[in-house]
């Protein structure tokens, strides 16, 4: 074997080398994303959520909240869909009817989102590009320029 046919040999090798630990990285991740959606990509079945955790992010719909004990249970907007969701646990302080809100979970079979982890957005600034547009759409914006209702 010559050097060039060597050298040649431990290229190949570190390139399947490279492409094996990418691929084992990627398969190992798919499993721990966990994707973004709004009330109406859900409701128009624009995605599959059977069995999948996701995040679904959107308003607090105003007059929804019941909390009972340690169980809230409350609605989430995008303006054109609303989604009921169910959290057992202790809300941020910054969470309140109008709201941004983003909850983590998996859809009940009932329909109701059940959430296992609720994070709180003080205003639509830091909300994903996708509901803001959403709420843009049907009126709901609460933007710099409209003071908050």
């Amino acid at each position: 074997m010559t050097r060039k046919q060597r050298r040649l040999y431990f290229v190949v090798l570190g390139v399947l080398a490279v492409g094996a630990a990418a691929a084992l990285v990627l398969t190992a991740l798919r499993q721990d994303i966990v994707f973004f959606f709004s009330p109406s990509e859900i409701l128009e079945a624009k995605v599959p959520t059977e069995g999948r955790r996701i995040r679904l992010g959107g308003l607090v719909e105003q007059g929804s909240v019941v909390k009972d004990g340690a169980i809230v249970r409350f609605r989430v907007t995008d303006g054109a869909h609303t989604l009921p969701v169910v959290y057992s646990g202790l809300l941020p302080d910054l969470f309140r009817e109008g709201q941004g809100v983003v909850t983590e979970g998996k859809m009940g079979p009932d329909g109701e989102f059940q959430a296992a982890e609720v994070l709180a957005k003080h205003d639509e600034n830091y909300m994903p590009k996708e509901v803001a547009e959403s709420l843009k759409k049907t009126g709901h914006w609460q933007g710099e320029s409209q003071p908050a209702k």
